[in-house]
């Protein structure tokens, strides 16, 4: 094939130039060599490497690739290999399909939405190589995006950490007005207010003696030549007792706004002054490297809706300070760790347990969506370093924002409001919980500390509830969630699923399910603002499904409420131990559930000699194996055991299987060797307080 002459600048020279790294999943060497052949053609420099094992591609995911094409692999799936991509470092790494045998023109859409850049047909290896460049360069953008945002953090804080250390007079300038200005700034040119100078220009506060010379170097500035942007500057501002002015203009990462970083001399202040000027800098460090961060948030990814979030620590625990210093110390260094894995955005400190972050959605609707979700976050967590573990009470505001934050001051009002300002709950219709006259009497034995602990979790709203996002093999329910839930006794968390304690108190558990299952479809009624096609799988004790005689009555009322357009949005869990040990008043009551519109799972399943009867006599259409299953997936001679184990079950009716703790990837990865349809684990998504899609996060 000749050299392909255009004049697209999508395949000029620029991306010859660096060698691509190209990762091939094939198990056929000659369309390996192909593949290098067409790139030597066109004088393309490729580093490629050729696997078709899930082990090597787990290895080689750890390295960075510009582009991923996939062939045909011995035990590697293209929907595998896009899970597992998408889970790891580089989730916007390209995957390009190479077109099988029985590849059907109709099944490209199919495959786009699976998350596929484009497929490709290697017996047209013109189309061929301009398809890979255009992914290439793609690939290439979206790489220099991360790295220069990366670059841009670093080059922030680097300067907030100097304008801190010299204590230097810094203002921000667009166009030569000032749009933000530091206290010294402000002191350096006789204003007591820093918001005074903003909307004046450089030259009205400056004042130049050589006013042509400044000219003619800030023009160059403004237009990017920063190579004789430090200079000396003589000023006929009568404020200015130290004349000369040692100044410097610096890039400050938005295009169209310029930094002016001004010497103050040391030898001017006492020594008390400059203590409390760099308490203040310090302070202040905070709050300008946030107010950047937030606005170029705004600029870059503009939305319809946007609030400050504003996380606060409620209160401090005294077993905080006495541990070691170093438990203190790594108590609040975890707390943005905390946060960045419970919400999908960036974190940033305004002051000592206090932190903000910006959400953003497209509609008012969206946005109150995700500030509700939020709420869960102000129940009593716990906090795990390396030794300790403590509580851990945060108290969450927020304040919207129509347009970017113009400065300091105004960011100050903003973090004030948001304090103050309480998020939005829940307008949904008052659902009784009670369940003194839903069940029959039911006996009790002697109640437990840890029940009388869990009694007044209940009464004070202090149970947690967890969501784990599900991974469906075959797209269709994308956002099906696992619902668990627990409590924090003694400083520990306390699963409440099977709680065994529970059995001294019947009542208790029916009370504490009612709430947990009205308080999950709540979650769900405000999440399908998001997600409309969203379900939840919601793990309850057995006691509810045998004493409260109410309970399908509650499911149609929870059902009306929620909203949903699809057809059981909600599933109810069940152990199969327990339904095994009550199989007889199981029955009806499943019945009854799934006539009110509730579908109906086990959980714990196939780990017992009974798990064939329990499936042919329970009305069921889900089943979540037991956790030990999911072990059998580290051994290629127990994973083939698990799939004979899984086709057993499917040939006895039509059920779809939950495999679950797939906690890394080899498990995760080795999941899609069964037929199991949907995949669940830590690999996909971690269990988090509030419902959120993976790919939001």
């Amino acid at each position: 094939m000749g050299s392909i002459e255009v004049r697209n600048s999508l395949l000029s020279k620029k991306l010859k130039r660096t060698e691509t790294r190209l990762l091939i999943i094939d198990d056929n060497q000659l369309r390996y060599n192909r593949i290098l052949a067409l790139f030597a053609t066109q004088d393309h420099q490729v580093h490629a490497t050729l696997l078709d094992d899930l082990k090597t591609f787990e290895k080689q995911l750890n390295l960075p690739w510009d582009i991923v094409i996939f062939g045909r692999a011995y035990d590697l799936k293209i929907e595998q290999t896009l899970s597992l991509i998408q889970a790891s470092t580089q989730p916007s790494l390209p995957v390009l399909l190479l077109e099988s045998d029985d590849y059907k023109p109709d099944q490209y859409q199919s495959y786009i939405h699976k998350g596929i850049y484009d497929v490709l047909n290697l017996e047209s290896s013109e189309k061929f190589y301009i398809h890979i460049v255009r992914a290439l360069s793609y690939s290439r953008l979206v790489q220099g995006e991360h790295r220069l945002l990366s670059e841009l953090e670093a080059a922030q804080s680097q300067a907030q950490s100097l304008v801190a250390e010299s204590h230097k007079a810094v203002a921000m300038l667009q166009e030569g007005i000032h749009i933000n200005v530091n206290t010294e700034y402000a002191n350096l040119f006789g204003f007591e207010n820093a918001d005074d100078l903003v909307g004046l220009p450089i030259l009205d506060v400056l004042q130049p003696e050589d006013l042509a010379q400044f000219k003619s170097r800030f023009k160059k500035i403004s237009q990017g030549q920063f190579d004789q942007a430090r200079f000396e500057l003589r000023t006929q501002n009568p404020t200015i007792k130290n004349n000369p002015l040692q100044i410097e203009f610096l890039p400050s990462g938005n295009e169209d706004e310029i930094q002016l970083n001004i010497e103050c001399g040391s030898t001017t202040q006492s020594t008390a002054t400059t203590n409390t000027t760099s308490n203040a800098v310090e302070k202040n460090s905070n709050l300008f490297n946030a107010l950047q961060q937030i606005n170029r948030q705004m600029v870059n990814h503009p939305a319809n809706a946007n609030a400050l979030v504003l996380f606060s620590l409620n209160n401090c625990p005294n077993e905080v300070f006495q541990k070691d210093w170093r438990g203190a110390k790594t108590y609040f260094a975890n707390i943005p760790n905390f946060l960045k894995e419970q919400v999908s955005v960036p974190i940033y400190q305004i002051d000592t347990g206090v932190y903000a972050g910006l959400f953003q959605a497209e509609s008012k609707a969206v946005l109150n969506s995700l500030l509700i979700s939020l709420n869960n976050l102000q129940k009593p967590q716990l906090l795990s370093t390396a030794q300790f573990t403590f509580p851990l009470h945060l108290k969450l505001g927020y304040c919207e924002l129509n347009k970017q934050i113009p400065d300091e001051a105004h960011f100050e009002q903003i973090v004030s409001k948001a304090f103050l300002k309480t998020l939005p709950v829940f307008n949904t219709p008052k659902i009784d919980t009670n369940i003194g006259i839903t069940t029959e009497h039911i006996p009790k034995t002697v109640q437990l500390t840890l029940l009388q602990d869990l009694k007044q979790k209940l009464d004070a709203g202090d149970i947690h509830l967890k969501y784990q996002q599900t991974y469906d093999k075959q797209d269709q329910y994308t956002h099906t969630y696992e619902v668990s839930s627990g409590f924090i006794h003694n400083n520990q968390w306390q699963e409440i699923s099977d709680l065994q304690d529970l059995k001294d108190d019947p009542e208790l558990s029916v009370q504490l399910d009612r709430w947990i299952l009205v308080e999950a479809c709540k979650q769900l009624h405000n999440f399908i603002t998001q997600y409309p096609k969203a379900k939840l799988i919601i793990n309850l004790n057995h006691h509810i499904l045998l004493n409260d005689k109410k309970l399908p009555e509650l499911v149609a009322k929870l059902l009306t409420i929620i909203g949903s357009k699809q057809a059981h949005p909600i599933i109810l869990q069940f152990s199969e131990q327990a339904l095994q040990q009550n199989l007889s008043q199981a029955q009806p009551q499943i019945a009854l559930l799934r006539q009110h519109g509730a579908e109906v799972a086990i959980r714990g399943f196939g780990n017992s000699l009974y798990s064939d009867t329990i499936l042919q006599q329970i009305d069921t259409q889900y089943i979540t194996f037991h956790p030990n299953l999911s072990k059998m997936l580290s051994s290629e001679k127990e994973m083939a055991n698990l799939q004979e184990k899984v086709l057993h079950f499917i040939a006895q009716k039509p059920i779809e299987i939950f495999l679950t703790e797939l906690n890394d990837m080899n498990l995760f990865a080795n999941a899609w060797n069964v037929e199991t349809r949907f995949l669940q684990g830590n690999y996909f998504q971690k269990k988090l307080d509030r419902l959120t899609d993976v790919q939001d996060q």
